[in-house]
């Protein structure tokens, strides 16, 4: 049996966002493959959620509730609830990603 994949308002912005920057400072070729690679480590999440690992900045907070995975240096930040995988984030791991996670997830 498979999971449903769900992204949140702020994930798809999130997407939308790094493939505007990529064509941008690189070329659409570029944005429409890393988006393709990213889409595909989502896709993977229905028939296997439980395979991310915890984001070490939750995990130090003791929240071990999200999951990620990855397409480095891309980190899609998850939520397993029944047969639904919510997606919450899709970010740069460059970026502060403590600060991010606290604003996303945590506040």
């Amino acid at each position: 049996m498979s999971y449903r994949i769900q992204f949140t308002h702020s994930a798809s912005a999130d997407l939308d966002n790094i493939a505007q920057w990529i064509a941008r400072n690189d070329s659409v070729e570029q944005a429409l493959h890393v988006l393709k690679k990213i889409e595909e480590k989502v896709e993977s999440l229905q028939q296997n959620p439980q395979r991310g690992v915890f984001p070490p900045e939750l995990r130090a907070l003791g929240l071990k509730k999200y999951r990620e995975v990855f397409f480095k240096p891309y980190r899609v930040i998850y939520q397993v609830r029944a047969r639904t995988v919510i997606i919450h984030l899709v970010a740069d791991g460059r970026r502060d990603m403590s600060a991010l996670l606290q604003r996303r997830l945590i506040d």
